[in-house]
């Protein structure tokens, strides 16, 4: 009984043979299959056929006199990227099929056929065609999501830093008035009226400080890595230096442990260690006897770097909010600042291939550890501010 065709074709076969009855032998088989097949004895008329008709699979012979099956199938190959190739061959020529499929064959068959042998091939190669076509439609829609993300991403940064700059005219207007009415009209106020001109002052002064968070954001995604070797030891302690101010008239020890080289952007990785630092020093202010510690420590290979402290801490169940813009754990009034530091700090970390984390508990203190990549660790180049 004849087999009953399916309304779709498992695939379409183009079938090149110059031995004419081998060929509609091997074509009138395979559309028994279920295959649609095209069949040729000439490869350049196999050829002109596919400029014009779509074929899953070519299924030439290797050795024929018009033009031999690896040239057939590389001439095939840039017609139809697509394409896949089968080499037919005798046994005596089992070594041009290997160099066949180092040419772009995917296997490669032996006469005289065995349809039993025949059909596992053919189905191996069309799979191997299937995941090669899914992989590049996944990899093309990665490629177009990564360059919609940074369209989108610099989109964001432009619009960002336009609001911010378009906002500070205005908003110095606001407290450069406030303040002038603050000073000349003092003896004319009422308590009520200064304390009303104070809030305007203070609130015009934390949008500034808001606005030059974001702009510092937005420059951040903007500007290049400039990487180079640093001392990290002399980076902390130029950036204590900095901070001598937040110390004055407190009882505070720091503590610094002996901390890698490393190659990164020191104006970047400056910015890392005055954000935590000058972090750990307000989160001290309440504490009689503050500790600061900077440190470094290896786990499983990796160097691992942070800045602990003992202050006012936070409740982990809130640490994923921390890295967050203008995200804060503690209010204004207990201890001013933006929210924008950590997120900056962060943003640094993972720009230098690195990651970021937290532990903290209420009142007994922070710590923050921070890696970097691999390539960030090691330089047989001089050292910046060794």
């Amino acid at each position: 009984m004849p087999k009953v065709m399916p309304d779709t074709p498992i695939a379409r076969i183009l079938i090149v043979d110059d031995e004419a009855p081998q060929m509609e032998a091997l074509r009138n088989t395979l559309r028994d299959e279920g295959y649609f097949t095209a069949g040729f004895t000439s490869a350049n008329e196999a050829l002109v056929t596919l400029r014009d008709q779509r074929f899953d699979l070519l299924l030439t012979d290797l050795m024929m006199p018009e033009m031999d099956g690896i040239a057939l199938l590389r001439a095939a190959l840039e017609i139809d990227g697509n394409l896949v190739g089968v080499m037919m061959t005798g046994h005596g020529t089992i070594d041009t099929a290997v160099r066949a499929m180092q040419a772009g064959a995917l296997d490669y068959v032996l006469k005289p056929f065995d349809l039993t042998a025949v059909l596992p091939v053919l189905s191996r190669a069309l799979t191997m065609r299937r995941l090669r076509m899914e992989n590049s439609e996944l990899a093309k829609r990665v490629r177009d999501h990564a360059a919609e993300l940074e369209a989108a991403n610099k989109e964001l940064e432009a619009f960002s830093y336009s609001v911010s700059h378009d906002l500070r005219a205005p908003l110095r207007a606001v407290g450069g008035f406030a303040q002038m009415l603050r000073t000349e009209s003092e003896s004319h106020l009422s308590e009520q009226e200064k304390r009303h001109l104070d809030r305007i002052c203070s609130s015009a002064a934390q949008m500034g400080e808001l606005i030059e968070g974001l702009l510092n954001l937005s420059r951040l995604g903007r500007r290049p890595l400039s990487k180079q070797p640093i001392s990290l030891t002399a980076l902390v302690r130029q950036v204590l230096d900095e901070l001598s101010k937040e110390r004055e008239g407190r009882n505070v020890e720091v503590r610094i442990s002996e901390l890698p080289d490393c190659i990164g952007d020191p104006s970047l990785l400056k910015q890392v260690f005055a954000n935590l630092l000058g972090n750990a020093f307000k989160f001290t202010r309440e504490k009689e006897n503050a500790i600061v510690e900077v440190g470094c420590q290896e786990q499983a290979g990796e160097m691992i770097c942070f800045v602990r402290d003992n202050g006012a801490g936070f409740d982990m169940q809130y640490a994923g909010k921390l890295f967050g813009a203008f995200q804060r754990l503690h209010s204004h009034e207990q201890f001013e600042g933006t929210g924008v530091g950590l997120s900056i700090v962060q943003r640094i970390i993972h720009r230098h291939g690195g990651r970021i984390w937290p532990e903290a508990e209420v009142d007994k203190g922070a710590a923050f550890f921070f890696t970097f990549a691999s390539d960030s660790r090691d330089s047989s180049l001089p050292v910046k501010g060794a």
